[in-house]
């Protein structure tokens, strides 16, 4: 029996080392330290992403089991989870450049992104020049001595344009000190691992298809260089932009679910478009799983086949059409965001891509009666039920 006082040892209780069994599912490691029986290991410790375990705002093992897992979805040497999608790419972002350097980015982007590359122009003086990323020419021709980045979505946001990611990349793979940045939050390493293709750096907002039931809110960027692994995990620690381990937890409770999800997410969302695009009120759908989508072929080579959970629309009326249609859907939930179990709808032009002008926005591809859906896993007669009830009320 212990001597210690009653009230040191309420403070000490026992930590518990599972032996001769371990637990099927990665448990929550939510303690943020950790402690040692010698100072050198206790200092080595300090040394990089892959060592002990210290602190968890550095590395923590729920938290590591879900970078592993990425990491090895998307064929990288290493990856950082991140409190949030933005945080994944602020902290690459802010790690990779500094004053004075250029950046080649497609002109449709996710709303948060193109902001913080507003504010790295506006604030750090990185110049930033857009291409429609449709053409590996406009990347060549962008080129200059300073520049350090290019910056792509597999899938664009809200558009659908699929990147022909191994001929724009070709474009700055002999250039000196160029990173190649990936984000794949729509298409999931189940579509497309960009590292395949010549990616350095893949980001995701977990959040989205990866988590998968609106419960979450994370991010997480492979590395396919551990040096440049090393290089952001110093910066992002200090950051303190690092996941939480109840999050991550939840996140990997969403990967073991999300091959099933995505599959049924692509069935029924071609199912979608094409009932869709045969809608009066309806001038546009863009989906890379039709036909007629710019960039079908691309995504038959790229994707699979397959065209992904997300597609868009443009309606005749416009923004107001746009607003009457989001408001009438029932079944589908007017939400901002992707990837969930669920079905959700949103405006981008006032919602995530605010932050663009008129100009802007015409120039990345989104119109003012553009409405985003990701599709969930409902049934897809129900879906169209609702929205055809939906597109009913436009008139």
């Amino acid at each position: 029996m212990s001597t210690e006082h009653a009230d040191t040892r309420v403070v000490h209780t026992s930590v518990v080392q599972p032996v001769g069994s371990r637990p099927l599912s990665v448990p929550i490691y939510q303690g943020h330290l950790f402690a040692f029986d010698s100072a050198d290991d206790m200092a080595a410790a300090f040394d990089g992403p892959q060592g002990a375990f210290f602190y968890s705002r550095l590395g923590n093992p729920t938290v590591r089991a879900f970078e592993d897992a990425i990491a090895e979805l998307e064929g990288g040497a290493g990856a950082l989870a991140a409190a949030s999608g933005m945080g994944a790419i602020n902290a690459v972002l802010m790690s990779l450049l500094q004053s004075g350097d250029h950046v080649i980015a497609q002109s449709c982007l996710y709303g948060g992104t193109y902001a913080l590359l507003k504010d790295l122009t506006e604030r750090w003086g990185v110049e930033v020049t857009y291409v429609t990323g449709e053409d590996p020419a406009e990347v060549r021709a962008a080129l200059r001595p300073e520049t350090r980045m290019l910056y792509l979505e597999t899938i664009a946001n809200p558009t659908t344009q699929v990147a022909d990611l191994p001929a724009l990349i070709a474009e700055v793979r002999d250039a000196a000190d160029v990173r190649t940045v990936v984000d794949n939050t729509f298409a999931t390493p189940l579509l497309c691992r960009p590292i395949e293709h010549g990616a350095d750096i893949v980001v995701h907002s977990a959040t989205k298809f990866l988590g998968g039931h609106s419960d979450i809110v994370g991010g997480v960027s492979v590395f396919a260089d551990e040096a440049v692994h090393r290089r952001v995990w110093d910066h992002a620690t200090e950051l303190g932009a690092t996941a939480d381990p109840f999050a991550a937890w939840l996140a990997i409770r969403g990967l073991a679910t999300v091959a099933l999800r995505v599959a049924r997410q692509n069935e029924t969302a071609l199912d979608l478009a094409r009932r869709i695009s045969a809608h009066p009120a309806v001038t546009q759908v863009n989906y890379p799983g039709l036909a007629e989508h710019p960039q079908h072929e691309v995504a038959q080579r790229l994707l699979g086949g397959r065209g992904g959970g997300v597609l868009s629309f443009e309606l005749a009326g416009g923004r107001e059409a746009g607003r009457t249609f989001i408001e009438a859907v029932r079944l589908v939930s007017l939400t901002p965001s992707l990837g969930d179990v669920k079905t959700l709808v949103m405006h981008p032009a006032s919602t995530s891509h605010r932050q663009l002008d008129a100009e802007a926005l015409a120039a990345a591809g989104i119109g003012e009666g553009t409405v985003r859906m990701a599709v969930g896993i409902e049934h897809a007669d129900d879906l169209w039920s609702d929205v055809e009830q939906a597109l009913a009320k436009l008139g």
